[in-house]
Parts: C-alpha cells; structure tokens; sequence
C-alpha cells in the first residue's frame, strides 16, 4: 500500500508541535510516597509513551537511581518537587544516555540547587530549560521538513515498487545519524564535566 507522503509528514510535524513539557506550577506542593509519585509522574507523561503498556517510571527504576546517586535518597520515604523534577529530566535522558553520565550530569542539580539556600533553584533552571527547549520547536520542525523532503530526492532509479520504502529507509537513517553526532557531542561534553565523588548524591 502506498503511503501519503504528505499526510506522513503532516503528522510528523504535527507530532514536534505537541511537544509540551511538566508545568511546575502542576507538580504538587507537598512531598509525594512513592505510589502518588509514580501515579502522578504516569498522568503527566503518558502522551509520551510509544505504546499504551508502556510505564513511565515504575518503583524499581526509582529506587535504583537513589541506589545509583542519580537523585538524593527520599525523606522518610518522600519525595519532594525537586526529586520530580530530577526524575523528569532523567526520563528523557536515559533514552540516549548511560546512567553513570546521567549522574555526571545531574550531579551539580541535585548537589547545589536542591535547597532554600541556593541562589538559583532548581525550578527556575528546569523552567529556563524548557522554555529554551520550545522556542526551538519551530526550527526543529523546519529541519525535520528539509531531511524528509531531501529523503524523497533518494533512489530515484530505484523501481516504483522499491521507492516508497527506500525513501523511508533514508529517511530515518539520516535523522538516525543526526542523533549519533549530537549523542557523540554530548558524551563529548559530560567528559569535561568533573565526576561526582561516590555516594556525595546518595545520602543526605
């Protein structure tokens, strides 16, 4: 069955502009059990998810990134505002990185803006984060636009039959390739970011 090459891209792009990230304002003023965090975290991130089955953080991956300093240890087994912002952004940064960078990453967050006395909370970096994020949302979705449209320039000898595949197929291997040279830049970059003494993260 042929596919409606612009009805694809369409949605594609379609897909981009609904990308919206957790308010601050909607994550509860006190500090959640684990049942309410994994409850809370599953109705904030389910449009995220591939397939409906899918889990957004279940308590195992919880209380491994506390065993692994990614976030600090809860308080009386509760977790504050700060423990949810942590854990979002380590929800999208363990699709493309490993755990031990994920603690490089996170490390200076949760070591010197987790507390009243920080002159930049946590909260205001994860808002100036995001808002940086979707004002570039219009330049993605242009780039996105550019590699579909040069995709269907490819294999132009190539058989009816073949093309509409081998399109696809060059498609997804160049926005393939933009991932692995900006995964390369940052690892690159968490290189030069000072290692986390062991344990600093996990106790508090």
């Amino acid at each position: 069955m042929t596919i409606d090459t612009k009805d694809m891209l369409n949605s594609i792009l379609a897909s981009i502009s609904r990308i919206d990230y957790v308010r601050p304002a909607d994550i509860p003023n006190i500090d959640l059990y684990m049942d309410q965090l994994t409850t809370f975290m599953e109705e904030q991130l389910s449009s995220t998810k591939r397939y409906p089955e899918d889990k957004i953080l279940t308590k195992t991956m919880i209380n491994n990134y506390a065993k692994n300093h990614l976030i600090p240890s809860p308080v009386k087994k509760k977790y504050s505002k700060e423990h949810i912002l942590l854990l979002i952004f380590i929800y999208y940064f363990k699709n493309i990185l490993s755990i031990n960078d994920i603690e490089t990453l996170l490390a200076p967050l949760s070591g010197k803006h987790m507390n009243s006395e920080s002159p930049i909370s946590l909260t205001e970096i994860y808002e100036e984060i995001c808002r940086f994020e979707k004002s570039r949302i219009g330049d993605l979705s242009k780039d996105v636009a550019r590699m579909y449209a040069a995709a269907r320039e490819t294999f132009a000898d190539a058989g009816e039959e073949d093309q509409e595949y081998l399109h696809q197929f060059s498609f997804i291997c160049n926005l393939a390739f933009d991932v692995y040279v900006k995964k390369l830049l940052i690892e690159k970059l968490i290189d030069g970011i000072p290692k986390p003494k062991e344990g600093k993260n996990g106790k508090n």
